[in-house]
């Protein structure tokens, strides 16, 4: 399942990106918007301007905006920076592997070889899936 915090950076995303091109939203504008509470809403916007997808202007007329484009922010890309990883194992991992302590070979893990078809699967359903699929027409 998705954090909250995830849902919440999603829900920023798509209201940026539904804003016209050079559009700078407020941060108060964007939690009435996308109703999200402002007091988390801060919090993730700057996680999101660390993971280079959005940018701030400051001073009166300040805000944020998309700096990647909607096209190309994927909803995998945002459920790594906000909840981690996509496998549900960490030796299924592709970014954040691990071997597991309990298992005597990977090579011979039939729960390893099923969980990798899940990850695989998840993993491409989410990187086929952008913030610009996402916006309502």
């Amino acid at each position: 399942m998705l954090s909250h915090k995830a849902k919440y950076a999603l829900k920023a995303l798509l209201y940026l990106a539904e804003q016209d091109e050079n559009h700078i939203s407020r941060t108060i504008e964007i939690a009435d918007g996308a109703n999200i509470p402002k007091k988390f809403l801060e919090q993730i916007l700057l996680d999101l301007k660390r993971g280079r997808f959005v940018s701030s202007k400051q001073g009166k007329f300040g805000g944020y905006y998309l700096i990647k484009s909607k096209n190309e922010i994927t909803l995998a890309e945002i459920h790594r920076l906000f909840d981690g990883a996509i496998a549900l194992l960490p030796c299924a991992s592709l970014n954040f592997y691990e071997p597991c302590s309990d298992c005597k070979t990977e090579s011979e893990c039939s729960l390893r070889h099923g969980l990798l078809l899940i990850r695989d699967k998840t993993l491409k359903a989410m990187e086929g899936i952008t913030i610009a699929s996402l916006v309502k027409k």
